[in-house]
């Protein structure tokens, strides 16, 4: 609807005419049209010579004030200079010309729009980015048009129907939070480092952010064009924009605070003096790199002995090995954009962003949700490119090993040892029928085939050991037993059984990691260190083992005894200390590939997680049925960070290292299980042993296509997909 103001209704009511509405392009006929009929100027306000209207006597409403002339408008001052009246008739002025001078532009500063400015002036903003050309054309006043759409407080055609009623034809922008200025910022960086330098300048106008600071952008510019007496200027404007990791510290004391920031300023100096120093050598200007680093590296008294090794690179014969010598890219783009990443670290982001800092958020992101997902047991590429941003990271219990493949009936009773090889291809078994089964897995299909079985042990088969480097096994009987056996797993044969006294009790052993020595004792007091022929190299009298393990540095060896503890034993020193002391009686414990945890079955209790460095006990798993059977528990999957254990219910139970709720219940074995074993390389292939005689194969679930699967996916049940979105379930291999 076109409002129309007469001049009657004015002069009735007294008060003062609205002014006349700015024009946007118009020509000089409708200024001329416009100027010949005050009474209907205002409702053509912002219409061409070929848009004016002309309303039909009688239908032009008295006194109808034009949307968005309260007196609450953002409409430039200089419209209402005759507004305050006093009750007097103000005179209607024609309007000047197409555009009024007093049209400035707006300037954009943190999303507040102001008028008044120049009409030569252009749109403010500050990216740090050189401007982009005006888009429209030679827009009036320098006002650029975004995607189309006017900038705010530029009418448009029919611009007084898009009025809210009684609201502000210049409506101010919402102020922006920091966190949206800092999203900008980060969008802007992304932007810029893909080239797409225009929609930079857009959005940093359109918001009135500022990308980084201009004395930061000078600074960029000159490093990365190689002009270095320019860059060392630079420093001298970023002194006070310096970022001191040590200000909090040393806020209190001036003098402090001030020669850290002169600190700082040197380092950045140093580096932009090193890479000057290095392009003159790459360019074969000798004399020039001798004269930087002699007057000008030198006199800054800072890492003289970073200078000594610069000095020796004047002796390099040519490029490449100076390149080499200096495990430096060579002079370009690649060694002044890792200049630019080590210098910005001492600037605060307010001034200039982090390198790729959109992009590392990205990744921690993913990586936070990898870490938080129960199920996560594949090795991903930390490469963006690998994963979908779209949707959150989330594992299905599919594709974890919860589900049976192979069951191994070969033993003819009880199954109570089982281990896979470090490698990942043979798993062993010791029962109580006397032999040990070495099973043969295969990489493709994930079934194992009997490859050897290993006969003689009379007491049966309670532990088995693999040798570092898989050549060797040795085995171990129950309390009653007082040999052990040694086998060439590649053979096939026997080449050490050992016993040192029929009235030892030999249940445990464990190798050194230089695979020449292992150890081994029972709960009788005996505990010994032997070669690979059975030798005995040292001794330790009194310590009735239950349990052993060797620790990497090659010295010490752990030891669970029968005071509930676990203790630390030197062979050469012949010193030992406590580690863990438990309430209840340490039936196995099992040590992290790092060496820094510790898995322990205790008894009565179930399984308990320890820190052996700090010497606490990190976390209880609850769920499993633990009396006073041997049970072995491990630790499992990728990065080690799953724990399964048996049970005496008959159950495999499966944790996540950080969740002392289980996150899996196996159930398949009618009895007992008493060792679980998880292949150290193939993180969804597990092994469990029971005393019902069986071995029983864990793995993920059969293919499955997700174009078959609906509903949305919890912890426990299986992931959702798009419909035309497909994945494979289980562990693709390394």
């Amino acid at each position: 609807t076109l409002a129309s103001a007469s001049s009657s209704s004015d002069s009735d009511t007294g008060g003062a005419s609205p002014p006349p509405r700015k024009k946007a392009r118009a020509s000089p006929a409708a200024a001329v049209e416009g100027a010949g009929e005050p009474g209907a100027s205002a409702g053509r306000a912002g219409l061409t010579s070929s848009q004016s209207l002309s309303l039909p006597a009688g239908l032009a409403p008295a006194a109808a004030p034009l949307r968005g002339s309260s007196s609450g408008s953002a409409v430039s001052s200089a419209m209402q200079a005759n507004g305050a009246g006093g009750g007097q008739q103000q005179q209607q002025q024609p309007p000047q010309g197409p555009v009024g001078p007093e049209l400035g532009c707006l300037s954009a500063q943190n999303g507040e729009a102001s008028a008044g400015t120049a009409a030569s002036d252009q749109l403010a903003h500050a990216n740090g980015l050189l401007p982009s050309a005006n888009s429209g054309g030679g827009s009036p006043g320098g006002l650029s048009v975004n995607n189309g759409v006017p900038a705010a407080g530029v009418p448009g055609p029919a611009s007084a129907e898009l009025g809210g009623g009684g609201g502000s034809a210049l409506k101010k922008k919402k102020r922006l939070s920091q966190s949206d200025e800092d999203v900008i910022r980060l969008i802007g960086q992304h932007l810029h480092s893909l080239g797409l330098n225009q929609t930079v300048d857009l959005l940093m106008q359109e918001s009135g952010c500022r990308l980084e600071h201009p004395s930061a952008t000078k600074f960029r510019n000159h490093v990365m064009e190689g002009e270095w007496d320019k860059a060392e200027n630079d420093l001298n404007e970023l002194k006070a924009l310096v970022h001191s990791p040590h200000a909090i510290v040393v806020r209190g004391t001036l003098e402090l605070f001030q020669s850290c920031i002169v600190g700082l300023i040197v380092r950045m100096k140093f580096l932009l003096l090193q890479q000057k120093y290095l392009e003159y050598l790459e360019d074969g200007k000798v004399l020039e790199a001798l004269q930087v680093l002699r007057c000008e590296l030198t006199p800054l008294k800072y890492n003289t002995e970073r200078i000594h090794v610069l000095s020796g690179y004047l002796m390099c014969s040519h490029a490449e090995d100076l390149r080499a010598k200096a495990e430096w890219e060579g002079k370009g783009t690649a060694s002044r954009s890792k200049l630019l990443d080590k210098l910005q670290t001492y600037l605060p982001p307010s001034v200039m962003l982090p390198p790729r800092r959109l992009q590392n958020l990205l990744r921690q992101a993913v990586e936070l949700q990898r870490d938080r997902c129960l199920y996560h047991n594949t090795k991903l590429d930390s490469n963006l490119d690998s994963v979908s941003l779209l949707i959150d990271h989330v594992c299905s219990r599919k594709q974890f090993p919860c589900y049976t493949q192979q069951i191994l009936t070969e033993h003819c009773n009880e199954v109570w040892f089982c281990k896979f090889s470090n490698d990942g291809t043979k798993l062993a078994t010791g029962s109580k029928d006397t032999t040990v089964i070495i099973w043969q897995v295969d990489p493709d299909t994930h079934q194992l085939k009997l490859l050897k079985t290993l006969e003689g042990h009379a007491y049966g088969v309670s532990y088995i050991a693999w040798s570092p480097d898989d050549n060797y096994l040795v085995a171990c009987g129950p309390d009653d037993c007082s040999e052990l056996w040694l086998w060439n797993v590649q053979t096939g044969e026997l080449r050490t059984k050992m016993s040192q006294s029929h009235e030892d009790s030999l249940t445990s052993v464990a190798w050194n990691p230089d695979g020449k020595r292992f150890v081994t004792g029972g709960q009788r007091g005996q505990f010994y260190q032997c070669d690979l022929d059975g030798n005995l190299l040292d001794s330790w009298e009194g310590v009735r083992v239950q349990c052993l393990w060797c620790l990497s540095d090659g010295k010490t060896v752990l030891a669970s005894d029968t005071h509930q503890r676990i203790r630390g034993y030197n062979f050469e020193d012949l010193t030992d200390r406590n580690i863990v002391q438990e309430d209840h009686p340490i039936m196995s414990f099992t040590i992290s590939k790092n060496g820094r945890l510790a898995l322990l079955n205790v008894a009565t209790q179930g399984v308990h997680l320890w820190d052996l460095q700090d010497r606490v006990l990190v976390r209880k798993y609850q769920g499993v049925t633990q009396g006073f059977y041997t049970i072995h528990s491990c630790f499992g999957g990728h990065n080690e960070d799953f724990i399964a254990s048996g049970s005496e219910d008959h159950k495999v139970y499966i944790w996540h290292k950080r969740s002392e709720l289980p996150i899996a219940e196996l159930t398949g074995h009618t009895r007992t299980v008493n060792c679980v074993s998880w292949n150290p390389q193939i993180p969804s292939m597990m092994a469990s042993a029971s005393d019902d005689g069986t071995v029983r194969i864990w793995g993920p679930a059969p293919f499955v296509d997700n174009q078959d699967i609906e509903g949305k996916r919890t912890l426990c049940s299986l992931i959702t997909k798009s419909s035309n979105h497909r994945m494979t379930w289980g562990w693709k291999g390394p």
